[in-house]
């Protein structure tokens, strides 16, 4: 079973030094990023290294400039030689994306909202041939719409981006990114709390942050442990409701342990 990347690591473009270590950091995607990891008079340079790094045999995913940027057609050119490699635009909305769909046909392109534009477009984007996923740019989206990515002030937001996503299909979103780095046990917390809200994984800035995201999605020895009972009262009541803990146990709860212990075995195997 193939399951979403949880954690997806930025490295500068610019950078080429970095890229092996970001593939050896444990993040289950790399984006090599074009855009805001790289200074204007740098970007023609950070586009020779990355095409250069992945016609050599290098995987990742390559975050290009916007579309109303005068380096958007040079990357879409760059990367029509470079058949392998998947696709986040940021900025993206509803016209943007479509033309780097048509553009780059075939391609895994991740959908980077961080607009308010972007957010109008939101169940159009979802449902756009060629995109397999929505990652939410939430620190340009707070400066974008003047909500403070603090609390549950962004709650709505990200709700509808998992809701757009499930109902059209695809991937659980990615969310954005932690600015902290330092501290484990916020990155965790942070990542966590992406969880709780349907999101399938998180954007990374730090190699730091990689492994707190990763065992952020592991079910915790409580869930397993619950799973493992709920599995085992249902089998024992030849697939009749029962109860465990005291609450009734029915399908919904039932495919719910099914998928924490499927997740606990795909996590031992990886």
């Amino acid at each position: 079973m193939n399951r979403p990347a949880r954690s997806l690591l930025f490295v500068p473009g610019d950078r080429p030094e970095r890229y092996d270590r970001a593939l050896a950091s444990g993040a289950h995607e790399v984006i090599v990023d074009l855009e805001d990891a790289v200074a204007p008079g740098a970007k023609e340079q950070a586009r020779a290294h990355v095409a250069a790094w992945l016609a050599g045999g290098g995987r990742a995913c390559v975050r290009i400039n916007p579309a109303d940027t005068p380096w958007h057609q040079d990357d879409i050119a760059a990367l029509r030689k470079l058949p392998h490699a998947a696709v986040m635009l940021p900025k993206a909305d509803e016209v943007s994306l479509a033309m780097v769909v048509q553009a780059l046909p075939g391609r895994r392109i991740i959908a980077l909202l961080e607009s308010v534009a972007g957010y109008m477009d939101l169940q159009a984007i979802a449902c756009l041939p060629g995109v397999e996923r929505i990652a939410f740019g939430s620190v340009d989206f707070a400066m974008d719409s003047g909500i403070a990515d603090e609390g549950d002030a962004m709650t709505a937001i990200r709700t509808a981006i998992v809701l757009a996503s499930r109902h059209a299909g695809l991937a659980a979103p990615v969310d954005g990114v932690s600015l902290e780095f330092t501290d484990p046990d916020r990155m965790r917390a942070d990542a966590r709390r992406s969880r709780q809200l349907g999101f399938g994984g998180k954007l990374c800035i730090h190699p730091r942050q990689v492994a707190e995201v990763n065992a952020a999605w592991l079910p915790t020895e409580t869930e397993l442990a619950w799973a493992q009972r709920v599995l085992a009262a249902f089998e024992a009541s030849g697939g009749a409701a029962t109860a465990v803990d005291g609450k009734m146990i029915d399908k919904p709860v039932v495919e719910q342990a099914r998928r924490i212990a499927a997740d606990s075995v795909g996590a031992a195997m990886a």
